[in-house]
Parts: C-alpha cells; sequence; structure tokens
C-alpha cells in the first residue's frame, strides 16, 4: 500500500485539531479527516475556553505552537482572570467566547498551516497489518494510507442522547449522527472499552429574561491575551450574568427525579464530578440552600444564552417548569433543551506515557475517548499525540512532558497512570508543583522543546525570544538596582537602609513596576513580562524548594523500567503492585510510584528486581 500521509487525524474537535496542527507543523503531510467540516473547532459544551488549570493549560498549547489561544483571542466577547485574590499559582485566565467566531477561527487557523489537508468522511475502520495500523477506511469506500493515526472521537462512539427516560437518539451531539461502526471495529480488536456520560444544560432566548432579577458581571478589560505570539483585536466586550436555583427550583427536581435519564436508569456511564447535573446537585447536595446559575451570551449575533449550571436530562416539560423557577427565568423561552450524552471510552491505562496504544503501533488516542472532560483537556491531549505521531513515524524518541514542566504532563500521567473511574477534568490541586506551572511562564517553561523541536515559525521564533529577553533583562535591573528610604517613603513604604529592588518587591502588595518607577528607572516593557519578572522575585525562595523537589523526581524518572518486565513473576511485590504494574507498565519508577496501591516497600523491591534481572533501561 502506497503512503498517501504521514499522519491521519479522525475528528475536528478540540483535540483533533490541536493534533492536525502539530502534526503539520512538525512538517509531517497531514490530513484531518472529519464527519462534517462545517463543525470543526466547534464548541459542543459551553461558549468558554480557560478556567483554573484549564487557562494554563490553554497558555502551555499556545507556547508549543497550537491554535486554541488565538482562536480564543480572536473570539472574546468575555474575559477574567479568576482566582486573582489569591497566589498566582492558582490565577486562571477564562475567556467567555463567540461560538461562531472560534469555530471560523479555528477554521482559518488550521487553513493556514503547509502540509495540513481537510477533509470530510465517516471512518468506520483502521487498516492494520498485524499489530501495526496503516490507514484508515470510510464509509464511502475511500482509503487513506497512513504511517501514523490519530483517533479523537469526542462524544460519538456510539453516543446516545437522553432526555428522561423515554427519549434516546443515537447522536454524538445534537444534530450529529453517532460513530457507530468504528466504535465496534475497536472493541473489536480487543481493545477495553466502557461508557462515560456527560450532560448540558438549556438555552433561552435573552430577550425573555428579567434583567432586574439577576446580577450583571462585566469582565476585567482587554488587556490580557492567551497567546504569546501574537495579539489580535478582541471583538465587542459584553457582559455574563449570574442568578440563583433555590428551594422552589429544589422541589421540582425531587418531584420529577425518577424521570431523569441518570436517576430513572436509562443511563449507565457515570457522569462527572466536577460538571454534576441539577439532579446530582440535589440528591448529593441536600442541605444546599441555592445553587448557581450563570447566564453565558452565545455569541454577538445571537440571543441565546447558555445557562451555565443547569445541565439535566430530564423532560423537556420538567426543564420548562423548573425554569420558572429560578429568579429571572420566570418567562423565558427555552431555545433548546438540556440533554445526557452517553458515549464510549477506552480507559487509558491503555496507553504510554506519549498517547500510543499499547496493543497497536502507532494508532493515538486523544480527547473524550480517553476518559477526560473538556475542551482544554482534549487539546492538550491533542498536543501530545500530534507531535508523538510524527516522531514514532520517524523512528524517533518520543517526547513525554514531566509532572514540573507542564499541566498537560500532569493530566498525560494522571491518564495513563492512575487511569479514570469519572471523566478526568484537570485542576490546580492535581499538581505538585503549582507554582512553578503557573499561566504567566508557559512560554519560560515549554518555549525551548518548541524550539528543540522546530514547531514554531521565525516570526513567531523571535516573539518569543523578545518575551523572555525582556523578563530577564526586568529580573537583571530588580537585583542590581538599589532604592533609598525617601524613594520607597514616595510608595508609603518604610525602609531603614538602601536595600535591592528585588528584595523589596518580595514584600506583600509591592509591585516591581512601580518600585522601579521611584527609584527613577523607565520601565519600558509590557505588562505581561512584568508580571512575570514580578512572580519570580517574589516566591523565589519557594520555586527554588519546588524545583528541589522536581529534581528528586527527575532521578526517579531517571531509573527506566523495560516495557517486558514479567510483574506478575516478580514475587517479592505484594500481589496488588504486581497486578497494577502489570496492567499499566509503566516506563520509570516514578510512574510507578504514582500507580495506587504500589507501596514504598514495593517500589524498593521493584528496583531490586529490575537490577538483579540486569533489565535497567
Amino acid at each position: 500500500m502506497s503512503v498517501d500521509y504521514d499522519v491521519v487525524v479522525i475528528g475536528g474537535g478540540h483535540a483533533g485539531t490541536e493534533a492536525a496542527a502539530m502534526a503539520a507543523r512538525l512538517g509531517a503531510r497531514t490530513l484531518l479527516l472529519t464527519a462534517s467540516l462545517d463543525t470543526i473547532g466547534q464548541m459542543s459544551c459551553n461558549p468558554a475556553i480557560g478556567g483554573i488549570a484549564k487557562g494554563t493549560v490553554v497558555r502551555e498549547i499556545d507556547a508549543l505552537g497550537g491554535i486554541m489561544g488565538r482562536a480564543a483571542d480572536r473570539a472574546t466577547i468575555q474575559f477574567r482572570m479568576l482566582n486573582r485574590s489569591k497566589g498566582p499559582a492558582v490565577w486562571a485566565p477564562r475567556a467567555q467566547c463567540d461560538r461562531t467566531l472560534y469555530r471560523r477561527a479555528v477554521r482559518q487557523l488550521l487553513e493556514s498551516v503547509p502540509l495540513l489537508e481537510l477533509t470530510q468522511g465517516m471512518v468506520t475502520r483502521l487498516l492494520l497489518e498485524k499489530d501495526q495500523v496503516q490507514g484508515v477506511e470510510t464509509a464511502d469506500g475511500r482509503r487513506f494510507a497512513a504511517h501514523a493515526v490519530i483517533l479523537t472521537a469526542g462524544t460519538f462512539l456510539r453516543g446516545r442522547i437522553h432526555v428522561g427516560t423515554g427519549t434516546q437518539i443515537p447522536a454524538g451531539r445534537a444534530g450529529d449522527p453517532p460513530a457507530i461502526e468504528v466504535a465496534q471495529h475497536l472493541a473489536a480488536l480487543g481493545l477495553t472499552v466502557s461508557r462515560f456520560k456527560t450532560g448540558t444544560p438549556p438555552r433561552v432566548d435573552g430577550r425573555t429574561v428579567d434583567w432586574s432579577k439577576v446580577e450583571r458581571q462585566d469582565g476585567d478589560g482587554d488587556a490580557f491575551r492567551f497567546s504569546f505570539y501574537e495579539r489580535e483585536p478582541l471583538p465587542r466586550q459584553v457582559p455574563c450574568w449570574i442568578t440563583w436555583a433555590g428551594a422552589p427550583f429544589k422541589e421540582i427536581i425531587q418531584c420529577h427525579l425518577g424521570e431523569s435519564a441518570l436517576y430513572g436508569g436509562a443511563i449507565s456511564g457515570r457522569g462527572p464530578r466536577y460538571c454534576p447535573s441539577v439532579e446530582d446537585k440535589v440528591v448529593k447536595f441536600p442541605d444546599a440552600l441555592r445553587h448557581q446559575v450563570f447566564l453565558e451570551p452565545e455569541g454577538l449575533d445571537t440571543n441565546e444564552l447558555y445557562l451555565n449550571g443547569l445541565s439535566t436530562s430530564l423532560p423537556v416539560a420538567v426543564q420548562l417548569e423548573f425554569l420558572r423557577a429560578v429568579p429571572g427565568l420566570e418567562r423565558a423561552k427555552m431555545t433548546r433543551p438540556g440533554y445526557a450524552i452517553e458515549y464510549d471510552y477506552f480507559p487509558p491505562t491503555q496507553l504510554t506515557p506519549w498517547l500510543e496504544t499499547k496493543e497497536i503501533q502507532r494508532l493515538f488516542f486523544a480527547g473524550q475517548i480517553n476518559g477526560t472532560t473538556g475542551y482544554e483537556e482534549a487539546a492538550g491531549q491533542g498536543v501530545v499525540a500530534g507531535i508523538n505521531a510524527v516522531r514514532r513515524s520517524r523512528g524517533e524518541e518520543p517526547i513525554v512532558l514531566g509532572r514540573d514542566d507542564a499541566y498537560i504532563g500532569v493530566l498525560v500521567d494522571d491518564l495513563v497512570t492512575r487511569g479514570v473511574d469519572e471523566p478526568y477534568r484537570l485542576f490546580t490541586s492535581r499538581s505538585e508543583f503549582r507554582l512553578l506551572l503557573r499561566q504567566d511562564n508557559a512560554l519560560r517553561r515549554l518555549f525551548p522543546l518548541a524550539t528543540r523541536l522546530a514547531l514554531l515559525s521565525e516570526a513567531e521564533h523571535r516573539t518569543g525570544e523578545q518575551r523572555l529577553e525582556e523578563e530577564e533583562a526586568l529580573l537583571s535591573l530588580a537585583r542590581r538596582t538599589s532604592i533609598t528610604p525617601a524613594q520607597a517613603a514616595g510608595l508609603g513604604i518604610e525602609i531603614g537602609v538602601a536595600d535591592r529592588v528585588a528584595t523589596l518587591v518580595k514584600r506583600p502588595g509591592v509591585g516591581l513596576g512601580s518600585v522601579l518607577r521611584a527609584t527613577g528607572v523607565e520601565v519600558a516593557y509590557p505588562e505581561g513580562s512584568i508580571g512575570t519578572a514580578e512572580i519570580e522575585l517574589k516566591y523565589d525562595g519557594y520555586l527554588v524548594r519546588e524545583r528541589e523537589a522536581a529534581a528528586r523526581l527527575a532521578e526517579l524518572a531517571s531509573f527506566g523500567l523495560p516495557a517486558d518486565l514479567p510483574y506478575p513473576e516478580l514475587r517479592t511485590l505484594s500481589t496488588e503492585a504486581r497486578q497494577k504494574l502489570d496492567r499499566v507498565k509503566p516506563a520509570t519508577l516514578a510512574q510507578a510510584a504514582r500507580v495506587p496501591g504500589v507501596s514504598p516497600s514495593d517500589l524498593h523491591n521493584l528496583v531490586m528486581e529490575t537490577l538483579r534481572r540486569g533489565r535497567v533501561t
């Protein structure tokens, strides 16, 4: 079979678009094959990008040359930096987006990437030669040969929409058919498959909302951009609104709980804990007096509002009834009902740390197919799969981001090492190195890798270098510049003797820019560079300790474990450790340490067993 492409990416969602862009940026002939070209980059659920930990992932994707941050910048109709009252380790950029503008931006960005082609078609099966993928076949009989294939099917694999217990609609999302044949094909190959569910809330016509009963929430302004490499003008900015669903709302849900697809027995898959349905909220949080509801605009060209917080699988009639019980929505007209969707996913312990399936060589999974939830989690996996599909097809060593390198590294390591028993969502609390993995320093962390892999254009590389040079210049300036007591007094700060700017900035509430200006230094640097340099100075001691901890983790990671280590035969390990390590087949001792059920004594004995067999990698 002649090779038509280096990489074929199946699916045009957030994972697929990033995977395709990454592969093509690496110089691979890449095909993005999707069931509908019109829905490339579709925001299937809420119209927002970023949030807690997720916003950092978007900036990491951008640092590596990805498209999510650039598309979000072109579509942002409101921006907020969440958690500003807390430390910078958990600051979280979040953009409310215009759905249409976002989808259009993704398509335009993809079409500007050399070596990337877009084609419409429904994939039905993989083309295999023994245990290695050779390409794909579509429902209309076309065959596309490839050195590597990336499957990013989202919720489409045997997807089924539920509205109440009586309405079930085969669909990948509302209005789109599910992928049945390829799901059956994958299961027949022997891959373990399971089911998850997720949901979406009803939408309403904003012209029918009583605005006097809801709280207006404006954005922070237009200074922030997700992308480090470009600064696109923002669309017109608009507010969001907040209301609360209280006792009358809860009573309606309780009365109709048996009619919910989830509680009525129609759905067997488990849903996301951190984005629960209204049914879950009422059942699992019975003491809560009320639940927050965000009214989020779908775009600038529509009056439709997304009711974030009211995800449900109740019948349409019940949805109309509970809307009447929410302040401000008493007369709101529902434009689309909410629904739950159940779909296949493949437990990610079947994957390597570079997202290649262990059973089938050069077949990669990324996105919700791996048991995750969220646009950003999907996109981060797409980046990893796209890079490594190319490297594996070229016989090069795969790239594995460490837990101290990026939240993307935390995400992938959690998936392939720990697995999932509910849809996985990324949080700052999942990282051991939150102060190292900030949204502002994603470029500092990942620009060297982007440069080494040649992922960036010449213009992007110059822009990235300039930003990092600015940060280093500011750090050097702060460390060598002194401020006198009189100059500090002008800022309302009392010091006994002259001190370094870098030392004074460590004080709470003291800004780097203002202190430098007080010394007479002209500060002609962008706010982003000043902000990163300020954080590096303020938290210098903490950062040193986190970097030392990361170095210790790296020592563990340097002890490699062979892929064919016979874990069932290692009798010095506990039975639980043998079983779980045999399933995960960790690549390093550090990865083995994160497998649930593996004790410190198991790790010690694992080292001894590996050395005894003379099989250290």
